[in-house]
């Protein structure tokens, strides 16, 4: 089975469209180690700075269930009749998802049609992350 594959993506864009039919939104699937698919969606309050990202809620339901993530999956759009995006994990997501090491794939935009996905792993997405400078045990990249 693939890590990062349109199943997974479809689970966001299915997750988005439900729950933001008509409206602007974002939403993310997650798939663990085990096969099961995660999804969650963005947290904007109306009142102040506590949002969070679409992967928070399906990074911490694997967190919560003990499951390795292995893939990452987020989508977007900017009304209900704009095209659904793909989004790359924000520099917070990218350092939750390291968590779980830099082989963890991320689906970010094909850079001729934002609409549609390519694969990369943390390691490539981020090839400078600062963790690299401890301890080779340590290193996330050797998950």
């Amino acid at each position: 089975m693939a890590k990062l594959d349109q199943t997974l993506v479809e689970a966001a864009i299915e997750l988005l469209e439900s729950r933001f039919p008509k409206s602007e939104g974002i939403a993310a699937a997650v798939r663990t180690d085990d096969g099961r698919i995660l999804t969650s969606v963005v947290f904007d309050p109306e009142w102040g700075g506590g949002g969070l990202c679409a992967e928070t809620g399906a990074i911490l339901e694997a967190h919560k269930l003990g499951k390795r993530v292995v893939a990452v999956a987020c989508v977007s759009r900017l009304s209900g009749k704009a095209p659904i995006v793909i989004l790359t994990p924000c520099g917070i997501c990218q350092e939750r998802l390291f968590h779980w090491g830099g082989s963890v794939e991320v689906a970010i935009p094909d850079p001729d049609d934002p609409t549609k996905w390519v694969s990369k792993t943390l390691a490539e997405v981020q090839p400078y992350y600062w963790v690299n400078v401890y301890k080779q045990e340590r290193n996330p990249f050797n998950r």
